[in-house]
């Protein structure tokens, strides 16, 4: 498992965007300044690349650091989303990004609108992919793009005032548009669309979904300073708060956001806490997503039952951060009345609390998402296969049934690029359908800071919409914002308006689209990622290793808790984008996986010379874990000539070296003896690699030189006494020898 997070990388601060509306030839005018002034509200339709006589398509509108690289990407861009009601002019920008080495000529551009709508998403998608052929189309307006140097950028306007007759009497439908200029290699154009809006059509109801999340995460939780840096005024978390609110855009919250924030306690940065208050304070409709954005269609591939949750934070949370404040209860308020002369009921005053124990949340309030609905599910890119969708549909949560978000192309009827309307049944399965057409550009708008770029993405998702209007029957549409890192408040708010307020719409809560009827879907099979779902189900046999390793803790949770967590952040949908960041990440939390499986263990022990016949074995126990454990050391002979106590119990404690004495005991005989040695936990799970010692028995050697001592000691009695009765003896015949002495 990894312990410690890098510092998150440095947030783009957003830039501010303002809106213009033109009514009159004056007001165009002005719409022409500000459209030089690169302050457009709208980007970009579509951008291309120089090709002789032909539109080269770029799926998405490109950044410029993505097109500034050898080409000269020249781009559409109309004002106001393409959307031109009668009475109305056209505005547009045109932006030649250039990437080349050379300076390019001033540029003669002419704009061209089509004669007739569009019959279909179909034909919208073929125009805007810049295949032009059998279109056709009248010039409109002209303009001149100045040089441009190398690695430089220049965006022009051009105004199509109300009273040319290109524009009056149009029927409403999404007409052609398209942007064009003579370049060295033949005619280079950009495509775009101008809508006009059906406004007596009853209104239809649109939800948008938008992802609340905080990118790729290797660990368990965002650290402290992490929090401090993603919910500072210009964080990437507060951005997202800033474009959702005030706006009916429905939230999906990563609950280990919250997790993150409430299980530091007290100890919580400022910052984050008041996010935290914030996103609860919102009014908008909210659902949960899997803790740390798991793809649950990864979860289910490689064999998982269901969605996995966390299981405990435990091991991050400290005492002293949750202690109470005092060791009273507050003060009760005093009973006040309502205008009516009601009187409030005074609250029972709570018994004392002492502020020396630790009152700790559990885990299912510390990831609690407040308001959010539960069961909820949104795969990676909405696709699923019809048994994930089945297997999610199966599942139930606070007396519902779970919902699933799909794409549309996930559908049969949405493959073809038709419109499906949001509520569902897929097969027995409760979903919700969102457009794929639409969400890809929105998503593009919100990843595009540079307003004359954005409109591009933006123009493209209110003509898809145009058609759907028509094609729903009146049932409601969902669409997202689908996740991405760092976007600007600006670029994200953008996007999320043109969707919520797109003509013949109007937007819709959570609960709007649940309460719709539902229409029946069928799922297509969908092509899983075998690579990543072998990674996903080798990241769950760890978990498992660790789980049986973890029975040597008094509190298994301090290992699993962190695994569990570890491993849902690493499954997260924000990781999709890089593989091979994903890959290293996988990498590096597997060999850390392996390294706690192998902190605890025996030292590999020295050979031993056993002389007596009752002896202890002593065996090192290494303990690398911040916490103590509890383990049993079986030790195993390999011959009779050793008796060894079967099981010794050791409390091995925090990261030390414990000392075991393995009484044993020698029988008759001498030899060598092998004793095999293996740690177990309380529950007989193998702990460490097993270990073994050689053990040389010369147990006769106690009785033999017992026997050679008791020899010398009598031996040096015997020689002691005859040495004293002869010394005696000598005495006294010296003194009978002696003269003028009497004999005794």
């Amino acid at each position: 498992m990894t312990l410690t997070a890098p510092p998150p990388g440095t947030r783009v601060a957003s830039r501010g965007i303002r809106a213009r509306s033109f009514a009159s030839v004056g007001a165009w005018l002005l719409g022409v300044l500000l459209v030089v002034g690169l302050s457009l509200t709208a980007g970009p339709a579509q951008a291309f690349a120089p090709a002789p006589s032909a539109a080269t398509p770029t799926p998405e509108t490109p950044e410029a650091s993505d097109v500034l690289s050898g080409v000269a990407a020249f781009t559409l861009s109309p004002v106001g989303r393409g959307t031109v009601r009668p009475g109305e002019g056209l505005a547009a920008s045109v932006t030649l990004q250039n990437g080349t080495d050379a300076a390019t000529p001033a540029l003669s551009v002419t704009l061209s609108l089509g004669t007739t709508a569009l019959p279909d998403r179909t034909a919208l998608s073929t125009w805007l992919d810049g295949q032009t052929t059998g279109v056709a189309v009248s010039p409109v307006g002209a303009t001149t793009l100045p040089a441009v140097e190398s690695g430089g950028e220049q965006t022009t306007g051009i105004v199509v005032a109300a009273e040319d007759p290109a524009l009056t009497a149009r029927a409403p439908g999404v007409y052609p548009l398209v942007a064009s200029y003579e370049g060295p290699d033949g005619v280079v154009q950009s495509t775009s669309v101008m809508i006009v809006p059906n406004d007596g059509a009853p209104a239809v109801g649109i939800g948008v979904v938008v992802p609340i999340t905080a990118g790729p995460i290797a660990e368990a939780l965002l650290s402290a300073p992490e929090l401090a840096v993603l919910t500072a005024p210009d964080g990437s978390l507060t951005r997202q708060l800033d474009a959702v609110e005030g706006t009916d855009a429905i939230l999906a919250v990563d609950p280990a956001i919250v997790a993150a924030i409430r299980v530091l306690g007290t100890a919580a940065p400022a910052a984050a806490t008041a996010w935290l208050e914030r996103l609860d304070a919102l009014a908008n409709s909210r659902f949960a997503l899997q803790f740390g954005d798991a793809d649950v269609l990864t979860q289910l591939e490689a064999g998982a039952s269901g969605p996995l949750a966390p299981t405990s934070f435990q091991y991050a949370m400290r005492p002293a951060d949750f202690r109470p404040a005092n060791g009273t209860p507050s003060a009760a308020p005093v009973a006040t009345a309502t205008p009516d002369a009601t009187p409030i009921p005074t609250p029972t005053p709570t018994e004392p609390v002492d502020p020396t124990v630790p009152v700790y949340p559990t885990t299912a309030e510390l990831v609690e998402v407040e308001s959010a609905r539960a069961g909820v599910f949104w795969p990676a890119g909405g696709t699923a296969s019809p048994s994930a969708v089945a297997a999610l549909g199966a599942i139930t949560a606070d007396d519902h049934a779970s919902l699933t978000l799909l794409a549309s192309t996930s559908t049969t009827n949405g493959a073809a690029g038709g419109t499906v309307a949001a509520h569902a049944n897929a097969a027995g399965a409760d979903a919700l359908v969102y457009d794929a057409a639409v969400s890809s550009r929105l998503r593009a708008a919100s990843l595009t800071d540079d307003s004359s770029l954005r409109g591009a993405s933006l123009t493209a998702a209110t003509a898809y919409l145009a058609f759907a209007v028509a094609q729903t029957g009146g049932s409601p549409v969902l669409v997202t914002v689908d996740r991405a890192e760092d976007r600007s408040t600006v670029a994200l708010r953008t996007a999320i308006a043109s969707a919520l307020q797109a003509p013949g719409f109007s937007p819709l809560a959570l609960g709007g689209l649940i309460g719709a009827a539902p229409i029946d879907v069928t799922v297509t099979d969908a092509a899983g990622d075998p690579a990543r779902a072998a990674e996903a189900s080798a990241l769950f046999d760890d978990e498992a290793a660790i789980e049986r390793f973890a029975t040597i803790l008094d509190d298994p949770t301090l290992l699993t808790g962190p695994e569990r967590a570890e491993v849902l952040q690493l499954l997260g949908v924000a990781w999709l984008p890089d593989p091979v960041a994903w890959n290293t990440a996988v990498a590096s939390h597997r060999a850390s996986t392996a390294g706690t499986l192998d902190s605890v263990g025996i030292l590999p022990p020295s050979d031993v010379n056993l002389f007596s016949a009752d002896a202890p074995l002593p065996i090192w126990v290494r303990n690398d874990l911040p916490y103590p454990v509890t383990v049993v050391l079986y030790a195993t002979p390999d011959d009779l000539r050793l008796t060894v106590q079967e099981e010794t119990t050791v409390a091995a404690g925090a990261q030390s070296n414990t000392r075991v004495q393995v009484p044993v005991q020698t029988r008759v005989g001498s030899g060598d003896v092998t004793v095999d040695l293996q740690l177990r936990s309380r529950t007989l799970e193998s702990i460490g690699a097993a270990q073994t010692v050689a053990v040389s028995v010369r147990a006769e050697w106690e009785g033999i030189g017992i026997t050679v001592l008791a020899i010398l000691v009598g031996g040096f009695l015997i020689l002691g006494v005859v040495r004293t009765v002869l010394r005696v003896r000598s005495r006294r015949r010296s003194a009978a020898d002696a003269p003028g002495k009497d004999a005794p």
